[in-house]
């Protein structure tokens, strides 16, 4: 745009100039008469200042406007202006005309810069709030892309605990059901052995604390009463042994405490890990639901950041 400016400038000062020389070349010519001019050859047209000045200006500024103009203006140099008008003067018209186009292109071009610099105001303040907008938008997608990459490493993290607990409640049922089946065992040993201890000690008690002690204490009494009537030794008889019988009895009680005891402490204890063991599993449950849920949202919301 500011070449073609340049451009309808220099006509318009190439114009202004040609005119400049009709004023001054053309005006005592004028004043005698037309005729003189007619005398003139057509050579000498030809070779006219005004003409050669036109023509050297188009030549000059590369303006076809200009070229177009100096053949006209040879045209009427060379045939003269019809019915006898003033050649001059015609010159001078086509000279005027040629500024008065130009300097309408020029007032036309000059509302078109305008129109344009406005419009490239308007597309930099665009292009500014478009860059603008883009760095925004860049930060974001950054910031998405970044909060993504940080879900996915929550996610994984997540998956790695729930699978090293399911591990470890794994290992706890089986512990618990080894610990179990070894109470099962030690109470139906432990049971059994009470069982028997006891039964042991109905049979003891039952001949050593009943009829036993009152067979024993009758024989002593007769025994006693022989001796003072000196009576012949009476031939031996089997008695029972209270005093070892005591022992025995004694012994047994011991042991019947002992298995007792312990079956009551094998209980006490299967009943706490039995306790433990459903207060664990149940924090188990609450735990990997909490953490599925975690691993449900987190995936959801990173697929949604991911597009």
């Amino acid at each position: 745009h500011e070449a073609t400016v340049t451009s309808r400038s220099d006509e318009l000062a190439a114009l202004n100039k040609a005119k400049e020389v009709l004023k001054e070349t053309s005006g005592g010519a004028v004043s005698q008469s037309y005729s003189f001019l007619q005398m003139e050859s057509r050579a000498d047209l030809k070779r006219s200042e005004v003409v050669t000045l036109v023509k050297k200006l188009a030549k000059t500024s590369h303006s076809p406007a200009l070229a177009q103009l100096a053949s006209r203006i040879a045209a009427v140099v060379k045939f003269g202006a019809a019915g006898g008008a003033d050649v001059f003067e015609k010159i001078r018209g086509l000279i005027t005309d040629m500024i008065a186009k130009l300097e309408k292109e020029m007032t036309e071009e000059a509302d078109e810069e305008a129109y344009c610099n406005e419009q490239m105001s308007k597309t930099g303040t665009k292009k500014a709030e478009l860059e603008d907008d883009v760095a925004k938008l860049t930060t974001k997608i950054d910031q998405a892309t970044a909060k993504s990459a940080q879900l996915k490493e929550d996610v994984q993290e997540i998956e790695n605990e729930l699978a090293a607990l399911a591990k470890a409640s794994a290992e706890m049922d089986k512990l618990r059901m080894q610990t179990h089946a070894d109470y099962e065992m030690a109470k139906a040993d432990l049971e059994l052995g009470l069982s028997g201890v006891r039964k042991a000690l109905q049979v003891l008690r039952e001949y050593y604390g009943g009829e036993g002690t009152a067979a024993l204490v009758q024989s002593d009494a007769q025994f006693a009463s022989m001796m003072q009537q000196q009576q012949p030794a009476m031939p031996e008889h089997h008695s029972k042994a209270a005093g070892a019988g005591g022992g025995i009895v004694g012994m047994l009680e011991v042991v019947e405490s002992d298995f007792a005891t312990n079956l009551a402490k094998e209980e006490s204890e299967e009943a706490d890990a039995q306790s433990d063991y459903e207060k664990m599993t149940e924090e188990n449950k609450i735990t990997k639901l909490s953490k599925e849920k975690d691993v449900e949202y987190k995936t959801k919301e990173s697929k949604s950041l991911d597009q």
